[in-house]
């Protein structure tokens, strides 16, 4: 039997009491704290190439060529490459609960259910916050995420971000993103399990903050996940859209128009699974602003979705528009210097 030590994350008997209903079995929670990050159901995760990363090789530059005249030779020439290690993060908790607390109304199974779906949650939002604004230059222990590789309007990428005209730090972006495994896509280390581990450790022997011994049931969680753009050109940031609460609309920048340029900065679409991504702000912004002018740019889709159920989402010219609420709206502005 495993010991381990504990602090003060361990659930109370208060805490325990507010998870029950009046006839003692375990309530059904209202999660309030759920958020939309749709991108997690877009992004293509690949096993990386190395045991803690994911190495991409790119072309930096083309071979160079010539005009030959008869009897006269040219120069050899070959093209040049460079190798990116891209780093994985490991995203880890542990859910412990009391053995006594978990057997006062005789179900534990769904009472440890309830946890791990809140625990899940939890890193869905943690990972989809670090797929864009993930930074090792802050955490070392975190992969870049797509923000700190698109948030100069003068670098090599510049191209690719579309500056709305914000100015401060009340700003949003919009991403096109094409998922594909010559485009995007984010690796999990070489050899491991793919995706998320979700492992029952069972009673174990924990420690009080007094270092005092009691039973427990434990669950470990885990994620390694990063992300690897491995073609620049297959994402587009239409950064420096200002909100303004309390105006209305709280964003005047013409988003179809924005939108409409990024599609243009993509050099083929059908290089992978194409997605714009804005929080619910812009999502509900962008709805009026089509009704306005009166045009068909935005259309409803429909296709089956996970396990088979029907699901609807709405189109930019036949892209789907998805909703992410790990986007912020206090973005501050990218610039030539940021």
């Amino acid at each position: 039997m495993a010991t381990v030590a504990q602090g003060s994350n361990a659930i109370t008997l208060a805490e325990w009491a507010k998870l029950l209903d009046p006839d003692g079995k375990v309530a059904v929670v209202a999660n309030l704290l759920a958020q939309t990050n749709e991108i997690l159901e877009d992004a293509v995760f690949m096993e990386g190439n190395l045991p803690t990363g994911h190495r991409v090789t790119v072309a930096t530059g083309l071979p160079a060529v010539y005009w030959r005249s008869y009897n006269v030779g040219v120069p050899s020439s070959k093209a040049t490459y460079a190798q990116i290690d891209e780093n994985i993060g490991m995203l880890e908790a542990y859910a412990v609960v009391d053995k006594d607390l978990a057997l006062l109304n005789g179900n534990t199974a769904q009472f440890r259910m309830q946890e791990d779906l809140l625990f899940l949650e939890a890193m869905n939002q943690v990972q989809a916050k670090t797929l864009f604004y993930g930074n090792p230059a802050n955490d070392p222990r975190q992969f870049m995420g797509l923000l700190p590789r698109y948030n100069n309007t003068a670098s090599g990428n510049a191209t690719n971000v579309l500056d709305a005209g914000g100015t401060g730090t009340t700003n949003t972006s919009i991403w096109l993103v094409v998922w594909g495994d010559n485009t995007v896509f984010c690796p999990f280390p070489k050899g491991s399990k793919a995706g998320l581990i979700h492992e029952d450790m069972g009673e174990v022997t924990t420690y009080d903050s007094n270092q005092n011994r009691y039973q427990a049931y434990q669950t470990r969680y885990q994620w390694k996940n990063g992300l690897v753009v491995k073609d620049w050109r297959y994402v587009v940031r239409i950064a420096n859209i200002q909100v303004t609460p309390g105006n209305n609309p709280p964003v005047t920048a013409d988003l179809l128009s924005l939108m409409s340029r990024a599609l243009d900065r993509i050099p083929n679409l059908n290089m992978g699974r194409a997605a714009f991504y804005m929080n619910r702000t812009l999502y509900s912004i962008l709805r009026l602003q089509a009704l306005n002018k009166s045009n068909m740019a935005l259309a409803i889709e429909q296709a089956l979705g996970q396990f088979g159920t029907p699901q609807r989402w709405t189109s930019f010219m036949g892209v789907p528009l998805r909703k992410v609420d790990a986007i912020l709206n206090t973005e501050s502005q990218a610039t030539s210097s940021s």
